[in-house]
């Protein structure tokens, strides 16, 4: 049918060209690279200048803007376990309304002057059906976390969720469109005895109707207040149903009169395949990384301050871990067949006795020891559900570090580079110092060896209290002995809510503390004044916070500078 080629299409030149762009950036990003990391910072005059007058008004325009004036991951609360979610950007909006009117021209651009509106229901239940199906396979692409676009487009799956989530209920409306079509032809028919009698005893029509079924509960079940006041009964749930729909699809479409079944059959075995295949490649990820013959995986929960928990899980195995990366953490005793997702903090490798020799003569002499096993370290916050159960068996320890077996999940993204930037500055919020605090390390080692940009690095951290500095502390002694530390990197820590004056004094002039909050506008602004390079501003934390930062970002573009934005989010 044309109307299914030209869906197909769409959805194909929209991804051709964020992978043409995504080449584009990689290579500009390399080119940058290779220049700039034997440059000092005053040096990098060309990649800190604007070369292209229409970018900074599409960035801040378009790339980086909110749906409507300033709030964009800010929740919208109805009460402390209850929210509406977030608000998509101003581009993630662009492309859903795209994708919208593209399904609703290839659904209704029918035969209207047809006198016989039977026919144009029958019309209309085809159309319908077929792209329900063929919306499910970037559906089921997009909902998961090994999604090979996710690397290959520069995509966060937090925004391939949110696809995810507006294609399903697409996809769902064109099934219910798709039975009530149905249904008013075989009223007009046979009644509505006819209709039971077909639902009840027809292979067909009832492996389409339980699907159908299926899919509006999970329509129902994942209004957005039920999904944050229940979500993991909601994703368990919706994992269940799921799967109930595709397999009643497939029996729907086999089971046709039709020889051989209808023609949608091959598309919704390859998403029966492609669903599989994802929760095979993370079994097989998680019995990698968890089991070998050295054991398996351990956590070592130590309760901190501030209502959280520092959670060291060592690994049987040597894992590569990259700064960004999140991996999804199971913990037995705690309902283990639910995971979540957590920023890596920190890592560190453990290495055989045993050294590895050199097999060339131009290796080095002195011979290596071969890693055999990793570390990971999270701050996991305490809220409800899963990190209350958490904080709480931590507790119960009395101030000790409690051992329990737990799994490891990963590690996932990662896919964003601070190497060929100049000027970077890292904000975070409360837990999200664990999310930046993985690129200071990697990026003052990079300064070191002459591989990174990088000659200026700001951390720029909030935190409520003056102890939970404790979350972090081992970790930033080791960054602030690195070599260089202090010609590369200034820390800003702000507490919100000090007990006394005493806490918020610093004697540094390379780590500093203030009392209060940023004023996120301003610092940035005096950044760009004296940036070095390209600047990147990374956020990670709570909404309020990443939409200040996404806002005062958007407000220097134009300055003449190039000032990237990146934002770190687990919206669900």
């Amino acid at each position: 049918m044309l109307f299914t080629h030209l869906l197909w299409w769409s959805l194909g030149a929209v991804g051709l060209l964020m992978l043409l762009i995504r080449i584009l950036e990689l290579a500009w990003a390399k080119l940058r690279l290779v220049n700039a990391m034997a440059l000092s910072g005053d040096k990098q005059t060309y990649w800190k200048m604007e070369h292209w007058d229409w970018m900074p008004g599409l960035k801040r325009n378009l790339i980086y803007a909110p749906l409507w004036k300033k709030r964009h991951n800010r929740e919208i609360r109805l009460s402390s376990v209850a929210n509406m979610g977030t608000l998509p950007s101003r581009l993630h909006a662009l492309l859903l309304l795209g994708y919208l009117a593209s399904n609703l021209a290839y659904l209704f651009v029918l035969d209207w002057k047809n006198a016989n509106r039977y026919a144009l229901c029958a019309e209309l239940r085809g159309r319908s059906g077929t792209l329900a199906v063929v919306s499910m396979v970037p559906l089921i692409i997009f909902a998961g976390r090994n999604n090979p676009l996710i690397r290959l487009l520069n995509v966060s799956f937090d925004t391939y969720n949110l696809l995810h989530r507006w294609m399903g209920r697409v996809a769902i409306v064109e099934v219910i469109i798709h039975f009530v079509a149905w249904a008013i032809v075989q009223v007009a028919d046979d009644g509505w005895a006819g209709v039971q009698h077909r639902i009840l005893h027809d292979r067909f029509i009832t492996s389409g109707t339980v699907g159908a079924v299926a899919m509006v509960i999970i329509l129902i079940s994942a209004f957005s207040p039920l999904r944050h006041a229940f979500y993991e009964t909601f994703l368990n749930t919706h994992i269940i149903l799921a799967l109930i729909s595709f397999i009643c699809t497939w029996v729907h479409c086999t089971s046709a009169a039709v020889p051989g079944g209808l023609p949608q059959t091959p598309w919704i075995l390859a998403i029966l395949t492609l669903w599989l295949a994802e929760r095979a490649a993370r079994m097989i990820r998680l019995a990698y990384a968890n089991w070998s013959s050295r054991g398996f995986t351990e956590a070592i929960v130590e309760p901190m301050p501030g209502e959280a928990c520092r959670v060291t899980m060592h690994l049987p195995r040597f894992v590569d871990v990259k700064p960004g990366q999140h991996a999804y953490l199971r913990f037995g005793g705690l309902r283990c067949w639910e995971s979540h997702p957590f920023s890596i903090a920190w890592f560190e490798h453990s290495y055989g006795s045993e050294p590895v020799l050199p097999i060339t003569e131009k290796e080095d002499i002195e011979p290596a020891r071969k890693p055999v096993g990793t570390s990971v370290t999270f701050i996991i916050g305490a809220h409800t559900g899963f990190t209350r159960r958490l904080h709480n068996a931590s507790r119960q320890s009395q101030g000790r570090a409690v051992s329990m077996r737990a799994a490891f999940e990963g590690p996932y993204a990662g896919h964003h580079s601070m190497d060929s930037y100049g000027h970077v500055v890292l904000i975070a919020g409360a837990t999200g110092i664990t999310h930046q605090i993985s690129y200071l390390r990697h990026l003052i080692d990079g300064y070191n060896a002459g591989t990174s940009a990088t000659r200026r690095l700001m951390l720029v951290w909030i935190v409520r209290d003056y102890e939970v500095l404790e979350w972090v502390r081992p970790w930033m002694d080791k960054i602030l002995r690195l070599p260089n530390r202090k010609q590369v990197l200034q820390v800003r820590l702000f507490v919100t809510r000090p007990k006394a004056a005493s806490q918020v004094i610093s004697n540094s002039t390379t780590v500093q503390m203030f009392p209060g909050r940023p004023n996120i506008p301003m610092l940035l602004a005096k950044e760009v004044c004296e940036q070095m390079g390209a600047m990147c501003v990374s956020v990670c934390g709570p909404g309020g916070l990443a939409d200040d930062v996404r806002d005062a970002v958007r407000k220097v573009q134009g300055h003449g500078t190039v000032v990237d934005f990146v934002e770190e989010s687990f919206t669900w």
